[in-house]
């Protein structure tokens, strides 16, 4: 009974936090682009931002970044920020000669402040942006707004502008780019995961979803993030631990709605992080 309340006073806070971030960011949007556009400007907590043209694939996309250095002590969050985190944003509206764009995560760091845990970045921040050309022979304009949460003591949302033009023949090795997407987590199948399953019960606002994930140690205390997908639904923090070959991992997903609705299992999507490596798993069956 105390543990329900906690976590119900834990969902309250976390939705009155997520209003104040929106109402916050409204005020303290600030327009940045690429590194020579930076010239004046100023992100508490940043040094720099900046995009990384990157390399041409054989298929004709390309391969970009966003690297974001941030100052001692100051961090971002990953895709999935965890109960005090501020989820990052994209819009690629106004990007031309675009059909798709795919971001790259590197293996976040968790950590735990107030009782809550939140999935974050530290240091020199490299997001790989794999961008699918309509015509791969003509120059790509990459124009985007992103809405990240810089944070120390204090969380600061910050609207990062920026516009590229990549020209179809720009091809520039990266060691940073290419170092970020050799740090993304490995695959299911890489990491030796024989199954998994998730079994679904609704509660007052939403669903309980437990997965059971056939899978080797992934080392030390491992932490498993689920994520939908539907961004709009809210996850909860999960609770995960080990029975022999089997990591069992169990979280709660509100949806707008506040209502019991129809899983998607083959959208679920959950991260394992341990000390040794981290597993990108994509999809679960019925339990």
């Amino acid at each position: 009974m105390i543990e329900q309340m906690q976590h119900t006073r834990k969902k309250a806070a976390f939705r009155k936090r997520a209003a104040f971030l929106l109402a916050l960011a409204a005020v303290l949007c600030l327009p940045l682009a690429t590194q020579a556009e930076l010239a004046g400007e100023r992100i508490e907590g940043v040094r720099q931002i900046e995009m990384l043209p990157g390399w041409k694939e054989a298929d004709g996309g390309r391969m970009a970044a966003l690297r974001i250095r941030l100052e001692p002590g100051w961090k971002t969050y990953w895709r999935a920020p965890g109960d005090a985190g501020i989820p990052p944003s994209f819009d690629w509206k106004g990007s031309q000669n675009v059909r798709d764009v795919k971001i790259h995560w590197p293996r976040p760091e968790v950590v735990r402040s107030g009782g809550m845990r939140s999935v974050v970045y530290h240091g020199d921040v490299v997001l790989p942006i794999e961008i699918t050309p309509e015509d791969p022979g003509k120059p790509i304009r990459l124009k985007a707004k992103a809405e990240l949460g810089i944070c120390k003591d204090i969380c600061i949302p910050a609207s990062v502008n920026f516009d590229m033009e990549i020209a179809p023949s720009t091809s520039t090795s990266e060691p940073m780019i290419e170092k970020a997407l050799a740090a993304q987590p490995m695959s299911a199948q890489a990491a030796g995961v024989r199954g998994v399953s998730c079994t679904v019960e609704p509660i007052s606002d939403g669903l309980r979803v437990t997965s059971r994930i056939d899978m080797p140690s992934a080392g030390g205390e491992e932490i498993a993030v689920m994520e939908a997908s539907d961004p709009s639904i809210w996850v909860s923090e999960g609770e995960t631990k080990r029975e022999g070959n089997t990591l069992i991992a169990t979280a709660e997903m509100v949806p707008p709605e506040n209502a019991p609705f129809e899983l998607d299992r083959s959208g679920v999507r959950i991260t394992v992080l341990g000390k040794e490596k981290a597993v990108d798993i994509k999809g679960c069956v019925g339990g």
